[in-house]
């Protein structure tokens, strides 16, 4: 089987990378293949013919989305349009990396895959985007909804927390969004067990529900950091993005489909902090 993948030099590419390494895979990095060009990405693909594709590029900063709004709809939402037709034409399934925040957070528990998207920043409107046209476009795709990653070879939250607790004698963390912390490498097994199964939606997050500031409690508790980690609101903490409250998953399609659902949050920072200490 040969699988390309774009964003490979990101942080769940690098993971993807490394759980697909018995399978002739095709990285493609930005500077190996620029998602915003049609022309580019056709040729390319074209080139490469894998039997799969996993769309993992993105400009994936929510608030960096926020203030430069043409950015976001020219790399997620165009560059999952020339994908999806650079894959059409030589009929290869694409599977696209989306995110929770295609969801407002009004709805008071985990969000099912056949819930109505409603966005509430520019990040979640540009993922819709690329939502649409791969589902417009094509004949053949699995859009996976993801959230809260962490891992290696990127910017994460466990390491910014661990950063910040070392610098700093206190923390503010913010206590009312909830949402599934996700490791990388665990998402990227269950990609590689979704390949040739049902095309559909499917939500992918490690087991689990935690506000940002529990995340942060239970990192500094793991690291035996001893920093008081106050919890404040949104409102108190002021970003340029708009975060929905409530971002949970279900993982429905994937138990009907018969795929291992994924281990707990906690489960899955020990192996993560075990790997990086």
């Amino acid at each position: 089987m040969k699988v390309a993948l774009t964003g490979a030099g990101g942080m769940l590419g690098h993971a993807v990378g490394k759980v697909f390494s018995d399978l002739d895979l095709v990285p493609f990095s930005r500077a190996e293949l620029d998602i915003a060009s049609l022309d580019d990405a056709v040729r390319k693909i074209r080139d490469a013919r894998p039997d799969y594709l996993i769309h993992a590029a993105a400009f994936t900063n929510v608030d960096g989305c926020e203030t430069e709004p043409e950015k976001a709809y020219l790399v997620n939402g165009i560059g999952a349009r020339n994908i999806a037709i650079a894959c059409e034409e030589i009929r290869c399934p694409v599977v696209l990396i989306s995110s929770d925040y295609v969801f407002d957070g009004s709805k008071p528990a985990p969000y099912d895959e056949w819930d109505t998207p409603n966005p509430v920043s520019r990040y979640g409107v540009s993922k819709l985007m690329a939502e649409k046209f791969v589902s417009s476009l094509m004949n053949r795709y699995y859009i996976v909804r993801t959230s809260w990653l962490f891992g290696s070879n990127g910017k994460n939250f466990v390491d910014t927390i661990i950063r910040l607790l070392t610098e700093q004698d206190h923390l503010r963390v913010v206590n009312d969004q909830f949402g599934s912390p996700t490791y990388t490498e665990d998402l990227a097994r269950a990609l590689k067990e979704l390949l040739g199964r049902g095309y559909g939606i499917y939500h992918m997050t490690n087991a689990g529900i935690c506000t940002w500031y529990e995340f942060a409690v239970e990192i500094a508790e793991k690291r035996g950091i001893q920093k008081q980690i106050m919890p404040v609101t949104s409102e108190e903490f002021v970003r340029p993005a708009r975060r929905p409250a409530n971002s949970a998953l279900n993982d429905t399609m994937l138990r009907l489909e018969g795929i291992t659902p994924l281990r707990h949050w906690e489960d899955a920072l020990d192996d993560y902090l075990s790997r990086d200490s």
